[in-house]
């Protein structure tokens, strides 16, 4: 069986706390890849503007064209109109790529709101979740809780990544953009190179 790796998300930019999770779920769980799965219509972001399916995938792209174990998949970018569910595209996942054991890279926040999700049950069952850490003691033993919690309930199977998540965030970024504020560090160069081009935040 593959081991492959999904790290969802608009990537609105891709940010570099994105390639952080990744790195870390490749190397901490032996992945074979990481595919970076950029979200067509993500419903729990109905009411906001969301840059094109195209600048998206190639932002994806230009952050992660020197790293080998990476991948941009257009898997949830080619389905069909509507809403795009995180339980619908694991079970078409599953039909498609029968040979591969796929992991779910998230934050931690993901692992406290997962049962606001669309079929949780479901979602909890179909892939191994691997979350990231959190800073405080007090933080970690919450989200020990928790997952605890979703494996008594569900079934789910949960392991940690043993690195935080960076406190970075797309809207951010974007903002800082928009504003003329500088943004280095916080995304890969190629992906600032390609907003600037392309004049987007703007």
């Amino acid at each position: 069986m593959k081991q492959i790796g999904i790290m969802g998300g608009t990537f609105d930019p891709i940010h570099v706390g994105h390639l952080m999770l990744g790195r870390q779920a490749f190397e901490e769980y032996g992945l074979d890849s990481v595919w970076y799965m950029p979200s067509k219509t993500p419903p729990h972001k109905k009411d906001h503007r969301i840059t094109s399916s195209k600048d998206r995938c190639a932002m994806v792209s230009a952050a992660i064209e020197e790293i080998p174990y990476f991948c941009l998949s257009d898997f949830e970018i080619k389905r069909t109109a509507g809403y795009t569910y995180t339980a619908d595209t694991l079970r078409l996942l599953r039909e498609e790529y029968q040979d591969t054991e796929f992991y779910f890279i998230v934050g931690a926040d993901s692992i406290h709101d997962i049962e606001k999700w669309y079929h949780p049950e479901y979602v909890l069952q179909a892939v191994t979740f691997l979350a990231a850490d959190r800073e405080s003691e007090e933080q970690k033993r919450s989200l020990d809780t928790q997952i605890r919690y979703l494996e008594q309930k569900y079934g789910a199977k949960i392991r940690r990544l043993h690195c935080m998540e960076m406190d970075v965030a797309s809207a951010v970024i974007r903002e800082r953009i928009a504003s003329g504020e500088p943004v280095k560090g916080m995304i890969p160069d190629a992906v600032y190179r390609y907003i600037k081009q392309h004049g987007l935040y703007c």
